[in-house]
């Protein structure tokens, strides 16, 4: 088969490598499509510590079943499947749960295991044993199913805040998270929503989204222009999808009485620290969170609020490119000018 291999920073090399044989226990997976995530971005031009090379990353992936090893129950060769990413032991108490994405030992599809971009991929034993594969209607395109595992994670990242009907919502960063967490929004039933950005470019991406306003963070004083469009009360709820200290700074200025504010970008670990006045959690009453990744339940809601139309996917697709043209597609997701790239093998 046809792989993209990772072999190092700025190293991506297409070549042939064998296919994977379906072990017993497995799963093999003809890939169709595999959405680029930023992650994914980063590890290309970065690297990352549980990423080792050589191997095929890629984890934001919709595809049909080819062959299911002995011992596999319940899965049809040819059905439509996404695969949830966290791999987790099964044991521990997290697991136990349903929390697989904060298992003490995770391994995850695309980073541990070979991922999607690649023409097949194999789902592990553990995966399989875990549910890992999600079944995913027919009446999808393999595209829109690409895209359950970044939404999965907003859903992840917004079930902490109990956003209502009336509430105002603020999120800063106006990439593909971003605009999946403003439109996940609207469909929760949130009356305003404020996206802010320091890029004019993807603010005018973003257009295509039912934002109410949009704040060039980069032009005008954010804070100032959120309190004057709240009329001094501050926002409900607000999410921080940017790595960014300054928007984690801001969201505090911002929260109003009994706020939500979600940390859901991770910041560079050479500078994780805030200012952070704790008096304006302690008088407003405000809650913070944090969210990684998500777990199957999630996925299945992403599912359903795809196929019902709730959540367009295919709004948030911008460029799709050729497993040849992976780097291609790796610099484009990087460069500000896409949404959502998708690698069709």
């Amino acid at each position: 088969m046809k792989a993209a291999v990772f072999q190092g920073p700025e190293r991506m090399e297409v070549k042939e490598v064998d296919t994977p044989q379906c072990k017993e226990g497995e799963v093999l997976l003809k890939v169709e499509s595999c959405a680029i995530c930023g992650t994914d971005v980063r590890i290309y031009y970065h690297g990352q510590k549980n990423v080792v090379p050589p191997h095929v990353i890629g984890h934001e992936i919709a595809g049909t079943i080819c062959e299911t090893g002995k011992g596999v129950r319940g899965y049809k060769t040819g059905g439509k499947v996404t695969v949830v990413t966290s791999v987790g032991c099964g044991k521990c108490r997290f697991c136990r749960k349903g929390w697989f994405n904060l298992c003490k030992t995770p391994r995850y599809i695309g980073y541990y295991y070979p991922g999607g971009f690649a023409e097949y991929v194999i789902v592990p034993e553990e995966a399989v044993k875990g549910n890992n594969i999600l079944p995913a209607p027919e009446s999808l395109d393999f595209d829109e199913i690409s895209l359950v595992e970044p939404l999965s994670c907003c859903i992840n990242g917004q079930d902490y805040l109990n956003i209502q009907e009336g509430n105002c919502v603020v999120v800063f960063g106006a990439g593909p998270i971003g605009c999946m967490h403003a439109e996940l929004a609207k469909a929760q039933g949130a009356e305003k929503v404020i996206l802010i950005d320091i890029s004019e470019e993807r603010l005018a991406l973003a257009q295509r989204f039912r934002v109410d306003e949009f704040i060039n963070a980069g032009k005008v004083d954010a804070v100032k222009n959120v309190l004057e469009l709240t009329g001094g009360e501050g926002a409900d709820v607000i999410i921080t999808a940017c790595s960014s200290n300054k928007a984690q700074e801001d969201a505090l200025q911002i929260a109003g009485v009994k706020a939500r504010i979600s940390f859901f970008a991770g910041l560079p670990k050479d500078n994780p620290v805030i200012k952070f006045d704790s008096n304006i959690v302690h008088y407003k009453e405000i809650s913070i969170y944090g969210a990684f990744a998500s777990y199957r339940r999630q996925y299945e809601k992403a599912l359903e609020l795809i196929s019902q139309g709730k959540i367009e996917a295919k709004k948030f697709i911008t460029h799709r490119f050729s497993l040849d043209e992976v780097v291609k597609g790796i610099e484009t997701a990087r460069s500000g000018k896409a949404l959502k790239v998708v690698v069709e093998p």
